[in-house]
């Protein structure tokens, strides 16, 4: 196998002047990316050994794609980090990854991260050097003229099979973990992409998932140079916004949680386009309500819309069902490269793309079963067709009077009411029956609706009795993360301290 620092020199060489990637500012061709990459890797080995690890929390800005390959070009093994993270968190991850370097932005959405980071460093007992993008760097080196410092020596060769990237999961369930990617398990998702989602050069994804998820690292700075691909940047997610980049740059694909495709499908509908150049929608990363695919496959007649599933350890374990939209709403599509069992109602998954373990080997315990396969922690069951499909997570299972309730399953069926515009149900401890469900609603229009009302509802569209919660609360909108997963954890909180 090659490595991305190959196919950098790779792309130079044939077609020096394509696009890789823009954001709202800068265009940065093939020949540009190496020239700026090479001078930074360079800069980088100058100051600390290959092999060391360099973070940065920056928005989806160009400057990212040049960190990416400049780290990997000089041997370095790419941390990146969500620019909406605080104090706590970025003193973890610095500190448990051994981060040498760390890049920012002076600040970003009204917080200054500088003076973030100067907090962060003084409580580390080895902190990273800090670099800032786009104003002052208050007293620390800024990001420009290190891609202007003379280079020297030779970049060094890299293993295909080595650590280039860790990616810190949520710890929604107990701390991050750090997540090992190979420059080998990386080129197999990618080829994966290529094989199942139509991709072909000369295609334009726009990504505003986030960089510092593997997806939106993948769709940015992978695919254009592994499928000779075009990356459209967005640092927020606008709709509005996104419909008008994607009819200027004729995107041809687009991935990302239901809350990008609500937004696209409601903008598109108010700009009175149907984006014809959208091939591909891919949706995942979040409970995909049925009900949106089929929506959104009949308004973007030229686009297969699909649920997808996977995670950072086992990126896109399914590729979706492009070719079938009742499958593609009510199933989350097809294993591709990756072998999946179910094991007592638990997904388990391996392959080619799945990651090469944790930072730390104490995660790896329970990780994984004798045969290898990736414990997932999800819950899903096979059709007759050989699709796969999700119900839940094993402990967002409710359990109430001893009867197992799915929350995705009940969320499904809400979200098609025209009065719930999105829904999360959530177990929260009752001395009485163990746990009860409550539905947490964002209203589409206003209502009166109240837990008898939703009862009927559900029952009137099939579902048991013992699966209607219990308890509503209506707000104005769910806490999410920036790849648009519910956070339930924090409703949970919310839930129990009001109790």
């Amino acid at each position: 196998m090659t490595t991305l620092a190959d196919a950098l020199r790779r792309a130079t060489r044939d077609t020096p002047d394509r696009v890789l990637v823009r954001d709202d500012a800068v265009t940065l061709t093939c020949a540009g990316l190496l020239g700026q990459a090479t001078a930074l890797a360079h800069a980088l080995l100058r100051r600390m050994p290959v092999g060391s690890v360099v973070s940065f929390t920056v928005p989806n800005w160009h400057e990212a794609a040049v960190i990416y390959l400049g780290a990997t070009l000089a041997g370095m093994v790419v941390n990146p980090i969500l620019p909406s993270l605080r104090d706590h968190e970025l003193a973890f991850i610095l500190a448990d990854a051994g981060s040498r370097a760390i890049f920012i932005p002076e600040t970003f959405a009204g917080h200054d991260y500088v003076a973030m980071l100067d907090r962060v460093r003084a409580g580390l007992a080895d902190p990273p050097e800090v670099v800032v993008l786009r104003g002052d760097p208050g007293g620390h080196p800024a990001f420009d003229p290190l891609l202007t410092e003379p280079g020297t020596g030779t970049l060094p060769d890299l293993d295909p099979t080595g650590t280039r990237m860790v990616l810190y999961t949520s710890g929604t369930t107990g701390r991050p973990k750090g997540v090992l990617h190979s420059h080998d398990s990386l080129a197999a998702l990618i080829a994966q992409l290529g094989r199942y989602w139509r991709v072909e050069p000369g295609d334009t994804f726009l990504v505003p998932s986030p960089i510092a998820h593997i997806g939106g690292s993948i769709y940015a700075f992978e695919c254009p140079l592994l499928l000779g691909t075009e990356a459209v940047l967005m640092q927020r997610w606008d709709p509005d916004a996104a419909v008008a980049l994607m009819r200027e740059h004729r995107c041809t694909h687009m991935a990302g949680a239901t809350p990008f495709l609500t937004g696209l499908l409601d903008a598109a509908q108010r700009a009175g386009t149907r984006l014809p150049d959208l091939k591909v929608f891919i949706c995942g990363g979040a409970s995909v309500p049925p009900s949106l695919i089929r929506t959104a496959a009949e308004y973007f007649e030229n686009t297969a819309v699909s649920r997808v599933y996977g995670s950072t350890e086992v990126p896109v374990t399914t590729v979706g069902s492009l070719d079938d939209v009742e499958r593609a709403a009510d199933t989350d599509g097809r294993p591709g490269i990756a072998e999946v069992v179910l094991v007592d109602g638990e997904i388990r998954a391996r392959g080619p793309q799945m990651f090469t373990g944790y930072l730390h080997a104490e995660d790896d315990a329970g990780s994984f079963d004798e045969a290898g396969f990736f414990r997932t922690g999800d819950l899903g069951r096979w059709t007759a067709d050989g699709h796969l499909v999700v119900t839940g997570r094993a402990k967002d299972i409710i359990i109430r009077n001893g009867e197992n309730i799915s929350p995705k399953e009940v969320e499904d069926v809400l979200v098609t009411h025209p009065a719930i515009s999105e829904a999360a149900v959530v177990g929260v401890p009752d001395p009485r029956t163990g746990e009860r469900a409550c539905a947490v609603l964002v209203a589409a229009q206003p209502a009166g609706l109240d837990t008898a009302a939703l009862r009927e509802f559900l029952q009137d569209r099939g579902l048991a009795t013992f699966k209607a919660p219990e308890q509503v609360v209506w707000v104005e909108a769910l806490p999410k993360n920036d790849a648009g997963k519910v956070l339930k954890h924090r409703i949970r909180a919310a839930l129990q301290e009001g109790t």
